[in-house]
């Protein structure tokens, strides 16, 4: 099969498509034929060999995809070939032709929904749902703005909070990218370079400030969200390239709450959580995750500098 192979770490450069022995599915595993792999972030980080836990190289990227199952290990009920699916946690890198991946971490892709939206999922939506209901305990009655909504993280946030009841207010920082997050659901979009923003967000609330905010770049906008908030207010940062400088009397004021978190830490109880709340989302038509970009897998380096420029919009798959 072919595959995108990293032999040392460094910059977007340094992965290769190459030809590999197709895998073989073990214990519990499930062998997919992969239609669509998603492309993260935290995929730059680890190939830059900047992240905390580093892959033994040489290394095959990707964790979220879509596909078809091609064949079952021993111990695999749940699917059989020919189904259409979505994963996460991919065994061995899901930019590739064939992916294995544990049973557990396998779900049914409903007909309505593509293969690129499928490897749309894992990531992204398993982020913004752990953000908005197991850290930020968001509730019906709340309003969340998300900074820095129209990229992957963001639009599947938008649609997990309005599908929750939410007030949702999206920020952008381009004219297309506000008018994906408006189409998206939010109730109420601000472009994040607007000089009057914090103005604008405060006529938003009634001068009350958000209860929640998810957001994508702490180390621009933390120190400003902190004074966007409502008394009790909570922040989750999802994303952060470098330190930032607060004012902790902007926390002490609003007795708010400040935290961090990475998909990588959730639990199994939590990934079952998710991924049936998504199952309903999808069948539902509530959740239509939003594609900006298809790549060939060849170009994998082009991907990864794309999912790193501002101006995101939407979801970046690479197609084998």
């Amino acid at each position: 099969m072919k595959t995108i192979r990293v032999q040392s770490f460094g910059g977007p450069e340094v992965m290769k498509l190459t030809e590999v022995d197709d895998p073989k599915p073990g214990l519990g595993q499930v062998l997919v034929r992969v239609k669509a792999a998603g492309v993260n972030p935290v995929d730059t980080y680890i190939r830059a060999g900047s992240y905390a836990v580093k892959p033994a190289l040489p290394y095959t990227p990707g964790s979220d995809g879509a596909g078809v199952v091609e064949t079952l290990g021993t111990g695999a009920v749940a699917f059989k070939p020919g189904d259409r699916v979505y994963f996460h946690n991919a065994l061995g890198g899901s930019y590739a032709e064939l992916a294995l991946v544990m049973e557990s971490n396998v779900h049914l892709l409903p007909e309505k929904a593509s293969y690129s939206q499928g490897a749309a999922l894992g990531v992204p939506y398993g982020t913004a749902h752990q953000a908005l209901f197991k850290k930020a305990h968001a509730k019906p009655s709340e309003t969340l703005l998300v900074h820095g909504a129209s990229g992957g993280v963001g639009t599947a946030a938008i649609q997990l909070g309005r599908q929750a009841g939410l007030t949702v207010i999206g920020t952008a920082g381009t004219e297309k990218g506000l008018e994906l997050v408006l189409s998206t659901g939010a109730q109420h979009v601000l472009n994040h370079h607007d000089p009057d923003f914090a103005q604008k967000l405060s006529q938003i609330t009634g001068g009350k400030g958000v209860q929640v905010i998810l957001e994508m770049l702490a180390n621009v906008n933390l120190g400003k969200d902190l004074t966007y908030l409502s008394k009790f207010g909570r922040v989750v940062i999802i994303g952060s390239r470098g330190p930032v400088e607060i004012n902790p009397r902007d926390t002490m004021t609003r007795d708010a709450c400040v935290m961090g978190m990475t998909l990588s830490n959730a639990t199994l109880e939590d990934l079952r959580e998710i991924h049936e709340d998504l199952a309903h989302g999808l069948t539902e038509g509530t959740i239509k995750p939003v594609v900006g970009k298809e790549i060939p897998l060849s170009q994998a380096a082009q991907a990864h500098a794309d999912v790193m420029a501002p101006g995101a919009h939407g979801k970046i798959v690479l197609i084998p």
